[in-house]
């Protein structure tokens, strides 16, 4: 028999999960087949079969055990190839038969009085009905008023509960700590996306087939932030105790929404990768967060976190700093609005952008001066090519 433990999931985890079994007790299962699914206070992640063969679950879902332990056995010796049947999910609960509806259909209710003088008296149900040549309005009215009376008193009060999943009290924790253990503010702005909407208009088509991914906004708010950094390092740096800790180089930490729960991986010396680059270690990244395969080394280490609320129709918010990073930005949906463009009113897409710091460690100036620089750059993207710097200043040599 092959043990099949708990894996290590992280330098300080000693204990998961056992959120749920892929397959049944006994069944047969294939070599790297997903078995099962644990959670740590850190990520969500799934157990293989290291071998086809026969699994024999030693731990029900629900419980908590330590990094190291066995869950389940396999019996390699039981290797059938030929009766291998897929298992599934589903396959783990009987369908449950649905009652149908239309057998309550037609049935009236009668009163047991009624029902025992009906037979003694041998009268049927359609006698009755037959008997009713004429429906008037006191009839129609009495009927509503029953059905709308029958109607109030079914109201849904049914509610349900829930055991909070590790990564959930985990995230909470972080929460709370943020708001209780720093001096959180945040500053807005406002910038208008024509510059970066029209480029990729112009060049989404070329950019895709020389690539193979798509041009998103993404990019474009990771260059302008790492390029804006180099103006404004205090807000890529963090507290450690009573040292400041700043970084020559950006780790960008970037929020992804799971169905477990909001997770961040981060993408290495975003300084140094071209957009393009930049997409496809997002989408990378992206994808192994959303099918619960992203290690915890990947979500470890960021200096700078961007989020993005515009995806789920955010207007504007206040992003909350990503331990122990001192600044988050965060960016909204886009929305046509009236500006004053040259004197002149006109319609722009507009997005507002807002910029979260720990105040002990970023002040205002900083912050804001951060924030008009990623506009700044959103706006003229061609200036990412020069660090952000002024093309005049730099003709003059100045």
């Amino acid at each position: 028999m092959i043990e099949i433990k708990i894996p290590t999931v992280g330098e300080s985890i000693l204990e998961v999960e056992l959120i749920s079994w892929f397959a049944n007790d006994g069944d047969f299962v294939k070599k790297n087949q997903e078995i099962a699914e644990i959670e740590s206070d850190k990520a969500t992640l799934t157990l293989t079969a290291p071998e086809n063969g026969n699994l024999k679950i030693l731990v029900k879902e629900g419980t908590i055990i330590e990094v190291g332990s066995i869950a389940a056995k396999l019996d390699p010796s039981s290797d059938n190839t030929t009766e291998v049947q897929e298992n599934s999910i589903l396959d783990k609960k009987p369908k449950q038969q649905i009652k149908s509806i239309s057998q309550q259909e037609g049935k009236m209710k009668i009163t047991p009085l009624a029902k025992k003088k009906m037979q003694e008296k041998n009268i049927k149900i359609e006698n009755i009905l037959q008997g009713f040549r004429r429906i008037s309005v006191t009839d129609v009215d009495a009927l509503d008023q029953i059905t709308s009376s029958v109607k109030s008193k079914k109201l849904n009060r049914n509610f349900t509960k829930e055991k909070m999943s590790q990564l959930r009290q985990k995230i909470s924790q972080r929460l709370v700590a943020v708001k209780n253990e720093t001096a959180m503010l945040t500053t807005f702005n406002e910038v208008d996306m024509s510059a970066v909407m029209n480029l990729r208009k112009e060049y989404q088509f070329q950019f895709m087939e020389r690539h193979q991914i798509k041009l998103g906004f993404m990019s474009f708010f990771a260059k302008a932030t790492t390029t804006a950094i180099k103006f404004f390092p205090i807000v890529n740096s963090m507290i450690d105790n009573k040292e400041i800790v700043s970084y020559d180089y950006v780790d960008l930490s970037i929020a992804v929404q799971t169905p477990k729960g909001l997770m961040v991986p981060v993408i290495r010396n975003v300084e140094a990768l071209s957009l393009a680059e930049i997409e496809q270690q997002l989408a990378t990244l992206a994808k192994k967060a959303r099918e619960k395969k992203i290690s915890i080394e990947e979500m470890s280490g960021g200096t700078f976190t961007i989020t993005n609320g515009g995806v789920f129709g955010s207007m504007l918010s206040t992003p909350i700093l990503n331990p122990p990073q001192s600044s988050i930005l965060g960016i909204h949906n886009i929305v046509q609005r009236p500006v004053v463009i040259n004197g002149k009113i006109e319609i722009r897409p507009i997005m507002y952008l807002a910029l979260s710091y720990d105040h002990r460690l970023v002040d205002g100036k900083e912050a804001v001066g951060f924030l008009l620089k990623v506009k700044e750059l959103i706006e003229s993207p061609a200036l990412m090519l020069f660090d952000g710097k002024d093309l005049k200043k730099l003709l003059l040599d100045l």
